[in-house]
């Protein structure tokens, strides 16, 4: 018995594509097994959507004192984030990896909370920009990547997933969440076929 052929993946325009790395800081990648080659592989893929055109999107998790103050004891997550005061928009745990250097005219959003979008201005940026589609990538696949795949469906983008650019600190919520979850709401894709579908565009 055969197997079925994946369905080929939808035609995009680079030039209104956003490739969105989310929470590659310093602090989080470091807590990542493999987080060498899971850099690396984001590295080329920012270059590839870059040189075709496309637009290049940072999110990261930072908090001011502000911040820490108005989360509330409800938020099981982000309280205890606040409580240990944790991730301060000046500290270096908050900073890019050096790696993937955001360049003049990228975008870079700073959130308190999981999704890329929900407490930030992204979506208003890449609507001016004309971005349709996005391609996401980030750490960790539970937070940051379902959380904006479902809010980035939601507002009705075209959504890819770099199967290979994402990661969590449990490969089988990964695994789960990629093979299981994801494919109801957004396309997937890896840095080879990435690559493959902006040289064809």
């Amino acid at each position: 018995m055969t197997t079925p052929a994946a369905p080929a993946l939808p035609a995009f325009d680079p030039k209104r594509t956003a490739l969105l790395a989310m929470d590659f800081q310093n602090g989080i990648v470091a807590s990542i097994a493999d987080s060498d080659a899971l850099v690396e592989r984001v590295k080329g893929a920012i270059a590839g959507v870059r040189a075709a055109g496309g637009t290049i999107g940072y999110v990261r998790v930072a908090f001011t004192e502000d911040d820490w103050s108005a989360i509330p004891a409800t938020n099981k997550t982000f309280s205890s984030v606040a409580g240990a005061q944790m991730f301060h928009h000046e500290h270096d745990t908050t900073q890019i990896d050096e790696r993937i250097t955001p360049k003049d005219g990228d975008i870079v959003v700073r959130k308190t909370r999981f999704g890329g979008i929900s407490t930030t201005d992204l979506h208003e940026q890449l609507r001016e920009r004309g971005i349709e589609t996005l391609i996401l990538s980030g750490i960790s696949t539970s937070g940051v990547v379902l959380s904006t795949l479902m809010d980035a469906a939601d507002r009705d983008y075209q959504v890819y997933v770099l199967t290979d650019g994402v990661a969590d600190h449990d490969p089988e919520v990964d695994r789960v969440l990629v093979e299981k979850v994801f494919p109801s709401r957004a396309h997937l894709i890896d840095a080879a076929q990435l690559t493959e579908a902006l040289t064809a565009a």
